[in-house]
């Protein structure tokens, strides 16, 4: 069973290093979607101490549509977002052969047109009701959709 993790224009070089260190530990794929908010050039990789980074199976994609072309052959996606319907523990994250968890960047999310197209895969992460919360860390976001993929596949094969 594959997993892949999917990051939409991410922004933040070191949200990117924390979610691929999540990929390599868990053995999943790490797609971004560009453009990107930083580079990848091996100087920029380096001054932010990912000494793995070259270990991690990283896929770039030019655009969302390229993504897409390709993204049913890596299995079913699940969007997070603020605003999705339902919460992630409730949705069949680890059904099918492949899981595909996608991501929007920092500072605003997944684009409306996603929204429209894939309302009901749309899941969340439950805060509590505080006010000034109103999302979530990206890369604790990736980590927290991964493992709840990992024990959700460890349920199904007991």
């Amino acid at each position: 069973m594959s997993l892949h993790v999917v990051l939409v224009h991410p922004e933040i070089h070191w949200n990117t290093g924390n979610a691929g260190r999540t990929c390599l530990a868990t053995g999943a794929v790490l797609h971004l979607i560009e453009p990107l908010g930083f580079s990848l050039g091996e100087r920029e990789v380096k001054r932010a101490g990912l000494d793995y980074w070259a270990h991690v199976d990283l896929r770039v994609w030019k655009t969302w549509a390229d993504f897409e072309a390709a993204l049913p052959q890596f299995g079913e996606p699940w969007f997070f977002s603020a605003r999705g319907r339902q919460p992630f523990w409730d949705a069949p994250l680890a059904a099918g052969e492949g899981t595909v968890l996608v991501f929007g960047r920092e500072t605003g999310g997944l684009p409306p047109a996603l929204h429209e197209r894939y309302a009901e895969r749309f899941v969340t992460l439950p805060m509590s009701a505080s006010p000034p919360i109103r999302s979530l860390n990206l890369s604790t976001s990736v980590g927290i959709a991964v493992y709840e993929v990992l024990r959700q596949r460890r349920v199904t094969q007991t």
